[in-house]
């Protein structure tokens, strides 16, 4: 994946907006909250989201995968995939949508019905 897909993949996403901050990181965000970075890593595209508690036990032990700088210094589960092999496209797909549901689904339901998210399912 480069920065152009991972824009186009993260956009797809009802209510996220990108705005460019932290040296002209591409940050993405749903409903003011974030989800995904992509920045740079040694002049490489680096792309930097939120983890599961597994997730971030298992994957940072992947050769181009590491917790990420900043964020997972603060005590935060954040994962950044900076060089190969690290993650597949269908992987790092998959991994910047999961904390994408959990923002929409943490949003209040007035936010969420005017950005046109549904209701997260009972449980």
């Amino acid at each position: 994946m480069n920065r152009e897909s991972f824009n186009r993949f993260c956009a797809i996403f009802p209510a996220a907006r990108q705005v460019v901050q932290w040296g002209n990181s591409d940050v993405w965000k749903a409903g003011g909250k974030l989800f995904a970075v992509c920045g740079w890593a040694d002049g490489w595209d680096a792309f930097t989201f939120k983890a599961g508690e597994i997730a971030f036990e298992v994957l940072q032990e992947r050769p181009g995968v590491r917790p990420a700088p900043c964020l997972a210094s603060r005590g935060m589960k954040w994962l950044q995939h900076y060089d190969s092999p690290g993650l597949t496209d269908a992987e790092l797909r998959e991994q910047i949508t999961i904390p994408y549901q959990l923002v929409a689904a943490g949003l209040c339901k007035r936010k969420r019905a005017g950005f046109g998210i549904p209701d997260p399912p009972p449980g």
